[in-house]
Parts: structure tokens; C-alpha cells; sequence
């Protein structure tokens, strides 16, 4: 009878509170998010409408900041290829890719001069997204400019100058030798060295250099073999002898960027990063051509004792602690009645 009392007395919305903090919730973050998608603004497209058939497709954000997303892209030579551009901010932005695989823009230019730039370069494409809009970026790119980059931007002004610009980076099988290295935001090239066997000379050898953290680099090559650089003399080195290639790898992880030169001989040739004290911290490589990689020297045992030691001291406790044993046992025998008295 108490019990059906005590039931009886239980409130029944008390039940449904989980619920009812459910629908809250519910009404509170996923109202506004759906508000959000219909306010969208849009714009009619721009561009291309649709994509060509094309083996490499890869889609791009365009931002207010205003930055290219992702900013590094890559493609192999000979191929169609298809942007789809996205433009997610409130401001018009504009996707041109500079058709001269290897010209940069000068972070300097004033919009007039990235016009300028354009016009002397040509473009492969050339396409304006509005605000909210999408459009397609389409071009081919020639089977004769792999493992080179082409350089992309804004040309609205002042947008490249803010940060709005980016790299294609085109992969192939290429005539030459193929490398990859890495910087680091520890100031090291990783690996640091690097070795090819070439079969003849001269040989192109091209470097694709990533970005593993934050910070801008350069891959500089010595232009003669057997050279050692020192952070004391390699501005004047360079200053006397033109880098095989120098280029800048830039900031920011995952960015890329080849590294293409041409070796006459063999012989060991010292890469450095010449932002200034990146050298002097240690960024530094070697790379071997045509030349054994010497063997490093086996590192230092990280035993106290060598083993000989180790053996030879346990042989010698036991014959210790046994000669102990018979010493204890052995005084402990009293002597025989007769030691204690000569003979009769």
C-alpha cells in the first residue's frame, strides 16, 4: 500500500525532461545553422560552367582573408585539367594561372604591375567568381612541362598583394632524375642527403621540395663540387658563383615547389637555405652524385660495462662468496682434544 502511494506520488513530466533539453538544443544550434545556408547570397556564375573530361579534377575555396583553398595544387603534364572554384566570401576574387611554368610575381608589384605580369606571362586560365558563386577553371596542360610549377592569383587588386596566390605544381616522368626533400620548422632539410647515380653527365635532376611546417625556406644549390659553405662566406660565394638553382619553398605546411638543375660532372654539392640564420642553425644538405655516400661511423656503445667485464667480475664474485662459504663452515669445527696436548 505504501508503495502504490509512493508511485502514485511520482510527478510524470519528469520523464519527458531529457526530452524537452533535446528539442532545445536541437532548436537552439540547428535553427540558426539551416537560417545560415538559405541567406547564403548568390550571384550568377562566371566562367566555364562545366567541367571538360577531364582526368584531374580538384576543387578550390576562395576566401575573404583572401587566400586560395588548398593554395598548392598538383596535376601530371599532358593532362585536362578541371577547377571547380567555390567562392565563399563576400567579395569577388578571381582564379588566373599564369601559362610561363617558373614565373613568380613579385610580392612587391602594385595591382597595375600584377596586370603587367599576367600580360607578359599569358594565362591558361583566367576566371572571376562572384560572391557566393561557383564557376570551372579548364585547361590542358603540355606534356613538355612536367616537374615545373605554375603560378596562380587574384588579380582583383590588392588581393594578391594580401596573400591570394598559389602554386600548380605539375608531375611527370621527366627526362632526368627525380628527388624529394622536406624543410622543416627545426631548420633541417629532411633527408639531408641525397645521392644519384647518373649513367651520363650533363643530367637534369628535379628536386620537389615540401614544406613540412610554417616557415618559408629556400633550397639553394653550390654550383661547383667539392665546396664547403659556411655561414661566414656563402653570401660572397654566391655573390661570385650563380647558384645551380636557387628557389624559394614557401611558407606554410604542405606547400611545394620543384627545384630543376642540370649536374655537368660529378662530385658532392652542398644545398643551403640562405634565409638568414636558418644556415647558421644547421639547414643544411649534401647531395652525392656519382659519388659513394660514406658510411657513419657506428654509434657509441650505450653500455656501462662491455660484457668481457661484466662475465669476468660474475666468475670472480662466486669464487668469493664460495670461498667465504668454506671459510665460515670451516672455523666453525672445533679442534680435535689431542691438538691441545703433545705426545706422551
Amino acid at each position: 500500500m505504501a508503495d502504490a502511494q509512493k508511485n502514485s506520488g511520482r510527478r510524470p513530466w519528469r520523464g519527458a525532461v531529457p526530452w524537452i533539453v533535446a528539442a532545445l538544443v536541437l532548436a537552439t544550434v540547428g535553427l540558426p545553422s539551416v537560417a545560415a545556408l538559405g541567406a547564403m547570397p548568390s550571384a550568377p556564375l562566371v566562367g566555364h560552367a562545366r567541367p571538360l573530361a577531364a582526368p584531374v579534377s580538384v576543387a578550390v575555396n576562395l576566401t575573404d582573408a583572401p587566400a586560395f583553398s588548398p593554395r598548392f595544387l598538383s596535376a601530371p603534364a599532358g593532362s585536362n585539367v578541371s577547377v571547380l572554384l567555390a567562392n565563399r566570401g563576400n567579395f569577388t576574387h578571381t582564379f588566373t594561372l599564369a601559362a610561363t611554368p617558373g614565373a613568380r610575381l613579385s610580392p612587391s608589384l602594385s595591382p597595375a604591375g600584377v596586370f603587367a605580369f599576367f600580360r607578359a606571362n599569358g594565362t591558361l586560365a583566367n576566371v572571376s567568381v562572384a560572391p557566393g558563386g561557383q564557376a570551372w577553371a579548364n585547361f590542358t596542360l603540355n606534356a613538355s612541362v612536367g616537374l615545373s610549377s605554375f603560378e596562380f592569383a587574384s588579380i582583383v587588386p590588392y588581393q594578391f598583394q594580401a596573400g591570394m596566390w598559389g602554386l600548380l605544381n605539375v608531375t611527370s616522368v621527366g627526362p632526368g632524375l627525380v628527388m624529394s626533400d622536406n624543410t622543416t620548422d627545426q631548420l633541417q632539410f629532411v633527408p639531408n642527403v641525397l645521392a644519384a647515380s647518373p649513367a651520363h653527365y650533363p643530367i637534369v635532376i628535379d628536386v620537389l621540395v615540401t614544406n613540412q611546417g610554417s616557415f618559408g625556406h629556400t633550397f639553394t644549390l653550390a654550383p661547383q663540387s667539392n665546396v664547403s659553405l659556411s655561414p661566414a662566406n656563402f653570401t660572397q660565394y654566391f655573390q661570385q658563383h650563380a647558384p645551380l638553382v636557387s628557389v624559394t619553398v614557401p611558407s606554410g605546411g604542405g606547400s611545394t615547389v620543384w627545384a630543376n638543375f642540370t649536374l655537368t660532372g660529378p662530385g658532392v654539392y652542398q644545398y643551403i637555405c640562405e634565409v638568414p640564420g636558418h644556415f647558421a642553425n644547421g639547414m643544411y644538405g649534401l647531395l652525392y652524385a656519382g659519388v659513394a655516400v660514406p658510411t657513419p661511423p657506428p654509434p657509441p656503445s650505450t653500455a656501462l660495462v662491455e660484457s668481457w667485464v661484466l662475465v669476468g667480475s660474475g666468475i670472480l664474485l662466486g669464487i668469493g662468496i664460495g670461498v667465504a662459504i668454506v671459510a665460515s663452515y670451516a672455523g666453525r669445527f672445533p679442534r680435535s682434544p689431542d691438538s691441545h696436548h703433545g705426545p706422551h
